[in-house]
């Protein structure tokens, strides 16, 4: 069964099981606490610098140009 939704399930049922009902909440908060770097909006000005590369992102056309 493994690599089937049907398998994935019954591997968490086993970890939760296992380890507790809070496992993946654990190995989540795990992960969250390594990070150093603090993301793209961290920083001074890093809010006004998302919103600002945010609506730049946004105004790009995907669509073809009708000539």
């Amino acid at each position: 069964m493994a690599g089937t939704k049907a398998g994935g399930m019954a591997a968490a049922a086993t970890n939760k099981k296992k380890y507790g009902g809070d496992f993946y909440a654990k190995i989540g908060a795990k992960g969250g606490k390594n990070g150093k770097t603090g993301g793209f909006a961290a920083g001074d000005a890093g809010r006004e610098r998302a919103r600002v590369y945010g609506a730049i992102g946004g105004r790009i056309s995907r669509r073809t140009k009708k000539a």
